[in-house]
């Protein structure tokens, strides 16, 4: 199931994608069952969630003295699909970066590579943007994660997906950039989310963005980004 939020004239929505529209369902996180609950709704499309931890991996592969590293995003950067973002123009090269993006269901105490599905809501995508020549005197990655939008997502958080087996394909302009997918990870989904809980739990509507294989692209203003992870397309114009 494709399960979302959109801003209607009563409010707020949780709602999953039924033909061209969407009908009310109830809090996936909680079960709170809204009073409209089954009803075709239309409006504005929201972030799928407004995680307070965005977490980001990099893929350094297990014959690295770290085989999975962590950082932290700033959950201000989220934007939903289809919001125009302003690329910085002090900062270098933008580059779009199509990731496969975690959402967490629950409190990660007790996760670990085996069971971490039990903890999964579902995947969405995330377009993790980046300015890279920043790192160069920024190595923590503050400066060259930080524009503002700077993590389009969403718009969709697909329950159904296999954590083990994700398809995730990015195009520039209707090109293709990347086809790939979960299995060009070297490090499971599964090792990520145990490594990041081991240090860190993360509750319901954090996410985890779980790296790049192969699916970066230099961008520009002016350029569209179409990331697709899974059921769940995510489009970023570029300005």
């Amino acid at each position: 199931m494709l399960v979302g939020g959109v801003l209607t004239g009563t409010g707020p929505r949780w709602v999953r994608a039924d033909g061209d529209g969407c009908v009310t369902v109830a809090d996936p996180f909680t079960g709170a069952v809204p009073s409209d609950v089954g009803r075709l709704v239309s409006g504005e499309p929201l972030s799928p969630v407004e995680p307070v931890v965005v977490v980001g991996i990099a893929q350094n592969g297990p014959r690295h003295p770290s085989p999975v590293q962590a950082w932290l995003k700033s959950p201000r950067t989220v934007v939903p699909s289809g919001v125009p973002v302003r690329l910085r123009r002090d900062a270098g090269t933008a580059v779009a970066e199509g990731e496969i993006c975690v959402v967490i269901a629950r409190d990660t105490a007790g996760l670990t590579a085996e069971n971490a599905d039990d903890y999964v809501l579902g995947l969405t995508a995330v377009n993790d943007l980046s300015s890279p020549e920043r790192a160069v005197v920024d190595p923590r990655n503050f400066e060259s994660k930080s524009g503002d939008g700077y993590t389009p997502l969403g718009p969709w958080i697909d329950t159904d997906a296999d954590i083990d087996d994700v398809a995730l394909s990015v195009d520039v302009d209707g090109a293709p950039v990347a086809r790939t997918g979960s299995d060009e990870l070297p490090m499971s989904i599964r090792e990520c989310l145990a490594y990041v809980a081991g240090w860190s739990r993360l509750g319901p509507g954090d996410i985890v963005m779980t790296g790049a294989p192969h699916s970066q692209a230099p961008v520009h203003p002016g350029q569209v980004v179409t990331i697709r992870v899974a059921g769940v397309e995510l489009v970023t114009p570029l300005v």
